[in-house]
């Protein structure tokens, strides 16, 4: 092989995974059929046992060749061999500083330099940007253009837009921006006082949702706040090999929210929330902030976690559905959160909950995994759809936007109609449910 179409060795802040975690596997195989890249392609090298092979030889010396970027790249980090594994080898950490190790040294061509610097250097942590593009996309899904696409074929013709397509989000107006340093108060006593981390994407294109988080949180005793100052998690920019710039996100949402008195920190988004529990993990060789990093790591908890864990309010209405949960990667296998999102999810009077067949298996959507490889992203997809098929559901929930997006699309290109939605939503509806009955019958009883 030419020696331009190899990366040499490098140090400095991206040394790689360390080799305490790379001796941790003993090349057992047990985790290959919790990949589902390795379940879709069949191939060792893109599995967590062939990864972490890659991985040691790049430690041994060996050159980071065009093969064994693919073969990283194609790993959708969603952490399912963590809990397979019976050695704890912390691959999530390993691929994260093989990414960045590589990152830090690999030649993009310009467009490829130009996206990632537009998305995730520009776009995500930018409040004015993420409105525009927000507006933006509101125009075109509103204008009717997108809607005239889906029904003629047009976008059939390209294929990379028709799949990004098929996963864009819907702009929600008004965007949750408006929330941002307002504080809502406890429905009956207060319990507690809580931050919600409402994301970045999540403020456009989840507005909806994040106000469900509110309501339900208020719901349950607690009083909410909004912090003015916070910004993207950095998740995306971890994934991504952007070390440097996560942490630069993270010091600005632990200066945001260490200033309140709070009882904990809430996010509704599991991708971010694992992210933000590991801030002492990003943060661990600056000085000045590995001390807030692990007070706000003991205060951060998923909204399902947290509802699971005060006693859940369960005067709601009825909701006759059946229903059934695809587990987030990130919390079932980032966070170890498998129970809590069940648990709520059966205390809804009325709903029938089915489990679905490897409901901890990805969905393929990985952050912007979906976008990058969106046609092996898309084949893992119509695997899991088979699955939901099987149970019988018309209501597909999840703990995750970027899961509620993917399944969605899933929904369009291979279901039979069946809903998507999250944890909260789900609870919010059961609440709101009840809140209409009750405004039904005290007029009902006016009227006489």
């Amino acid at each position: 092989m030419a020696a331009s179409s190899v990366l040499p060795i490098f140090s400095d802040d991206e040394d790689g995974p360390a080799q305490s975690d790379l001796d941790k596997c003993v090349h057992c195989g047990l985790c290959l059929n919790a990949c589902p890249t390795y379940r879709e392609l069949g191939v060792e090298m893109d599995s967590p046992r062939g990864r972490i092979y890659q991985m040691n030889e790049i430690a041994n010396g060996e050159p980071i060749t065009p093969s064994r970027i693919l073969h990283l790249d194609l790993c959708l980090a969603c952490r399912g061999c963590e809990t397979a594994c019976p050695s704890g080898v912390p691959y999530g950490r390993m691929i994260e500083a093989a990414r960045a190790q590589i990152e830090s040294r690999r030649k993009r061509g310009f467009w490829g330099r130009f996206a990632r610097n537009v998305v995730l250097e520009r776009l995500l942590p930018s409040r004015t940007a993420l409105e525009i593009a927000g507006t933006a996309l509101y125009l075109y899904q509103v204008s009717g253009f997108q809607r005239l696409g889906r029904l003629t074929g047009l976008f059939h013709l390209f294929r990379n837009f028709q799949n990004l397509e098929a996963l864009s989000p819907n702009a929600e107006i008004p965007f949750f921006y408006s929330k941002l340093g307002k504080t809502f108060p406890a429905i009956g006593k207060r319990r507690y006082r809580v931050a919600f981390m409402s994301g970045c994407i999540a403020n456009v294109a989840f507005a909806r949702l994040n106000e469900a988080t509110v309501r339900v949180l208020q719901r349950n005793g607690c009083e909410v706040v909004i912090p003015a100052g916070q910004n993207c998690c950095g998740a995306l920019h971890v994934h991504s090999g952007l070390k440097r710039q996560a942490r630069t996100l993270a010091r600005k949402n632990i200066d945001s929210v260490l200033t309140e008195n709070l009882d904990a920190v809430i996010t509704n988004a599991a991708g971010c929330g694992s992210t933000l529990k590991e801030y002492d993990e990003l943060l661990d060789h600056d000085m000045a902030y590995r001390d807030k990093a692990i007070q706000f790591k003991t205060l951060m908890k998923d909204v399902t976690e947290f509802l699971a864990s005060i006693g859940l309010n369960t005067e709601m209405g009825t909701l006759d559905v059946v229903a059934t949960y695809q587990d987030s990667c990130h919390l079932a296998h980032g966070q170890r959160i498998k129970a809590a999102p069940r648990q709520l999810l059966r205390a809804i009077p009325g709903l029938t909950y089915r489990e679905m067949p490897m409901a901890d298996l990805c969905c393929g959507s990985a952050g912007i995994y979906n976008v990058v490889h969106s046609d092996l992203a898309l084949q893992i997809l119509r695997h899991k759809i088979e699955n939901v098929a099987s149970t019988g559901a018309a209501l597909i929930v999840t703990a995750n936007p970027g899961c509620m997006l993917q399944l969605s699309a899933g929904m369009r290109l291979y279901g039979n109609g069946q809903r998507v939605a999250h944890v909260v939503e789900v609870l919010d509806e059961a609440y709101r449910k009840l809140e209409r009955n009750q405004t039904s019958t005290h007029a009902g009883l006016c009227a006489t």
